[in-house]
Order: C-alpha cells, then structure tokens, then sequence
C-alpha cells in the first residue's frame, strides 16, 4: 500500500512540475538561472578544493594515519574511527555536502561500517563559515556581530548531535579493531600504512590528481543540478500559490507559540533553500532581531530540501540509510536554536555595537576578522566562475583523454 502510494505521489508531483515549467517558461528559467549562478559563483569554487584535497588524502592513506592519530578521542566521543576526524573538520570547513561526500568515500573504501558511517554523516553537514559570516550576517542583516552567533549555535549544535548520535546502535559490534598506543609502534605502523596505501593503488600521480579531479567535478555537477531544481520548484510553488496556502496554516500554528504570521512564507522558502528564507527573514520590518536569529538558526541546522536532496543523492552510491540524517536534522534544530537564545545576550548585546561604516584600517593594513570572510565572499562573486570554468575545462580533458586511451 505505501509504495502505491508513492507511485501515485511521485505520478502528481512530475506531472504538476511539467504543467506549472509550460505554464510560467520565464519564471522558471528566470529562476534556473539565479540557481546556476549560486552554484557557478559561490558552490563550485569554494567546494571543488575541499571535494579534490579529499580524495588525494584517500588515494595516499593519510586519512588512515590521521585515523590512527584520532581514534583515542573520536571513539569515545562519538563512537566512529578516528579518520571521522577528517570527515568533521572538513565538513564543518567546507560546508554541506561536503560531509556527506567524504562519508560515502570512506564507507566505499571500508574505513567505516555501515552504522560508523551514519552516525558520521549525522553531524558532520553544516554550512561553511563564508556562508554564515560573509552572506547571513552582514550580506542579510548588515551586522557583523550576528555571525559570531549564528556561527557557534550552528556548529556546537551539530557537535551535540552527534554526542547524541553515538548511541545509535550503540551495541553493535564494531568491525574496526582498536589501535595499539606504543609510541615507537605508533609511528612504524603509520608509516607502513601510508606506504602501504600508496603502493596498493600503484598508479602515476597525474592519474591519481585526475581522478580526483574528475570525481569531484562530477560530484558538483549534480550538487548544481539540484541546486537548479529545487530553485524552480520554490518558485514554481510560490507562483500556483501553493506557498501562500502553507503559508496560512503555518501561520495558524506560528499564533499558537505567538510567533508572528509574517514568518510563515520566509520559513517555507528556507525549508527549500536557505539563502532564499535566510535573506527573506532578514528582511522582515517590525521584528525582534532575536526570532529573526532564531529561525535562521533552525533552516541551517535543517540543511533544506536542496541540501538533503543532495545528500541523499550522495548516499545512495552506497549502504549508508538517508533516515538516521534526516532524525539529526531536527535534533540539530533543537540545539542550535536553544544555544542562539541562550547565547543572545552574551555574544550580541553584551558585545560593542559597531557597524559595517565604522570599519578602521590599522596601520600594518589589517581590518576586522569578521570581515574577512565578506571580503572572501565578494572574491567569490567577482571571480569564482573563473575556478569553475578553469576547473571544467581540465574535468573535461581528463574525461577526453581517459576515453581515447580506453580505445
């Protein structure tokens, strides 16, 4: 019964996406182009480095030393291996999906089981520190200050989620044998490991960077093929006037908590896509700045429909189960909106209020830290297509020359 009504589901859906695309051409294709430029812009650029440095440290085994190093603080914290240390610290660098990606690398290459890797994928996709600084807080809300919020109820929240997700199957028997502590043990078997990593792949290095190349590209290419879509559909939803239809109930249910009804259409585009809700709430006259902060918490922490969409898409290359992430995601939005009314005051009011006009240049020529990433995101903006056109170009010669050498 439930897969009939899936079909039936999935039946309306396609057909309703097909009728409203005939219906509304430049709307749709207004609204294809403004999630291209997102992904041409500021995704492909500031993700491919991360997705290519990723797949060179697997092809050399230094995650498995790295492995080796972490495993006496990843396992007790979180419950997975050591090499999740490399999986957090890049997720959490490099923004969504990165951490799923990495997770679908490390499960394919047997460094996690199947429940090590869903507890890892639970909390290691969080937005990117450009996104947060750079777009959210002073792109949005004009406010530096809001950042440094924003930033740590986001990210202490999706470490909590996964102190809590270390007791998903808790109980399973794990596959990864322990390390031995010894230190001059330690370090001959770390260098026999990377050694012996490198010699079981046994190809040139230009193979290995091409491949690297060619995987992430091809990652990203789907990333923006669904950055695409969900950003037709938004629009599409609005304009048949099915966003306004949730709006009003949403609304409805907003009165219950005493939450302003005017939040209802900006927290529906947010659940799609976050830029999208995050600029709309910040655009809300007659608001307190604390909800404003309080539902861009909650659409971060959820990741979006987008987002989840792409990890999914992601997570299907293997065994890893899509559910124990998106359980993580409501349990990252209790978390993350707790600690943004919790550290209100002391990480906002208590802080000197200063605008982006009062920006001083020191002598030595430094500006504020909260600003370098809006400088980033504007470098992004002016030259990012400049990396994805570089980088599609040397994709598509390595798939050139890998096709005439197979003939």
């Amino acid at each position: 019964m439930l897969n009939k009504i899936r079909t039936l589901f999935y039946t309306i859906s396609t057909i309703f996406l097909a009728i409203a695309i005939i219906t509304f051409p430049d709307e749709s294709f207004e609204a294809s182009i403004r999630g291209l430029k997102l992904w041409f812009e500021i995704v492909f650029p500031s993700l491919l480095p991360f997705f290519i440095i990723a797949e060179l440290l697997l092809a050399f085994g230094v995650v498995k030393v790295i492995g080796m190093i972490l495993e006496p603080l990843m396992r007790p914290l979180f419950n997975i291996p050591g090499a999740g240390g490399v999986v957090l610290g890049m997720g959490l660098a490099s923004g969504y999906p990165s951490g799923a990606k990495i997770t679908a690398r490390l499960r394919q290459e047997k460094v996690l089981t199947q429940t090590e890797a869903e507890r890892l994928v639970s909390f290691t996709n969080a937005s990117n520190p450009l996104f947060i600084f750079g777009a959210i807080s002073i792109g949005f809300f004009h406010d530096p200050k809001t950042g440094l919020l924003l930033a740590i109820s986001h990210y202490v929240g999706a470490i909590l989620v996964g102190l809590c997700m270390k007791f998903y199957k808790y109980r399973e028997e794990r596959t990864i044998k322990k390390i031995d502590q010894n230190q001059e043990s330690f370090v001959k078997r770390a260098w026999q490991t990377l050694h012996h990593e490198r010699l079981k792949k046994n190809e040139p290095l230009g193979q290995v960077l091409g491949q690297a190349v060619s995987s992430s590209i091809q990652t990203l290419v789907v990333v923006g093929g669904f950055i695409i879509l969900f950003s037709v559909i938004n629009k599409l939803l609005f304009l048949t006037g099915i966003t306004n239809h949730l709006g009003i109930l949403i609304g409805h249910i907003f009165e219950w908590f005493s939450v302003p009804d005017s939040l209802s259409l900006p927290f529906i585009a947010g659940l799609f896509e976050i830029t999208l809700g995050a600029q709309m709430i910040s655009q809300i006259d007659n608001l307190s700045l604390l909800i404003q902060l309080v539902f861009v918490s909650a659409i971060l922490a959820f990741n979006g429909f987008s987002i989840q969409a792409q990890v999914a898409s992601i997570l299907s290359t293997t065994d890893i189960k899509f559910a124990p992430y998106f359980f993580a995601r409501l349990l990252h939005i209790v978390f993350s909106v707790w600690l943004t009314i919790i550290l209100y005051k002391p990480l906002y009011l208590n802080r000197n209020a200063y605008s982006p006009k009062d920006i001083t240049v020191g002598s030595e020529g430094k500006i504020s830290h909260d600003y370098f990433w809006f400088d980033l995101w504007n470098w992004l903006e002016n030259y990012g297509h400049l990396i994805s056109i570089s980088a599609l170009t040397i994709g598509c010669l390595f798939l050139i020359s890998r096709i005439r050498t197979q003939k």
